[in-house]
């Protein structure tokens, strides 16, 4: 969803983008501007030819975390970001001419659940599954920060109809069985699939930026809010709510908790850094989704 988003950027402005795939036939179906390389991110390093006369690296490999999680689940979405980063940053290592940047993905998991907190990159890390996947995650491309600029992007929930969060609530909402989740208390942070594509290009063209960024809206809201909203910009109720027991049903027990923490984030250093939001309030970033 964003790396698709991102090429096309890329490309519209004029650069030349080449990519890494585990199905590169299938990518130059959906990319075909994109020059696509094989590449099967936790079993092995990527080919030394697709890095050929890049100057920049994003990296945004990574395993839904939207499912239910068992033992093996948990594995691929750490294997999938950690390690898949490590085999990344180790063919970086070896290039006579490596790019000067890298701009690696990463999660406001970081913070775990942290109530209403507000909080700005310096947060210290919370202590769940999910914040120990970021942390190694950031660590793998944290390793190249002696040869090249890094910047870890700490994504929140990226809306966009098409994938993720928003695409999942899209059924029960247009049904008018949507509402808040566990009591909506919990704070989301979010961002809209423009900004998360602006932050990416903010981030590849200042030089400046290096460390963690948090990506996501000024404005967090809680899911009690981000109901009403969204059940406002389809044209239906939102009032149904999800209790708990029904996310440990649906999800098991350990990813409806992960349901029911929130982080309430504020980009604060891509705001100083000169960072200018498109759509920085929910409401208005709803209406241009949905029209």
């Amino acid at each position: 969803m964003i790396g698709g988003a991102l090429c096309n950027a890329l490309i519209d402005r004029g650069d030349d983008v080449v990519g890494l795939s585990r199905s590169p036939e299938q990518a130059s179906q959906n990319q075909p501007r994109v020059e696509w390389h094989g590449w099967e991110p936790t079993m092995e390093r990527p080919p030394d030819r697709a890095f050929d006369s890049v100057d920049a690296v994003f990296n945004l490999v990574g395993e839904p975390i939207n499912q239910r999680w068992n033992d093996s689940v948990k594995e691929r979405i750490e294997k999938s970001r950690v390690r898949a980063t490590a085999n990344l940053v180790d063919t970086i290592a070896t290039l006579d001419n490596p790019p000067s940047t890298l701009i690696s993905g990463s999660a406001v998991g970081y913070y775990g659940d942290r109530g209403d907190e507000l909080l700005y990159e310096n947060a210290e890390p919370g202590d769940d599954f999910l914040a120990h996947v970021v942390l190694g995650w950031e660590a793998a491309a944290n390793a190249a920060s002696d040869r090249m600029r890094v910047a870890t992007i700490r994504s929140g929930h990226v809306l966009d109809p098409r994938g993720g969060l928003l695409a999942e609530l899209l059924t029960p909402f247009k049904m008018g069985v949507g509402g808040p989740i566990a009591g909506g208390n919990q704070y989301m942070s979010w961002i809209h699939r423009n900004d998360q594509i602006g932050m990416l290009l903010w981030a590849l063209d200042n030089d400046s930026a290096e460390g963690p960024f948090n990506a996501t809206s000024p404005n967090p809201v809680t899911n009690k809010e981000f109901a009403k909203l969204l059940g406002k910009a389809l044209g239906r109720p939102a009032v149904l709510p999800v209790p708990g027991f029904a996310l440990d049903l649906a999800r098991g027990p350990e990813f409806g908790h992960v349901l029911r923490e929130g982080q309430r984030v504020y980009p604060r250093r891509a705001t100083d850094g000169g960072y200018e939001f498109k759509l920085p309030d929910l409401a208005g970033a709803l209406a241009n989704l949905f029209g």
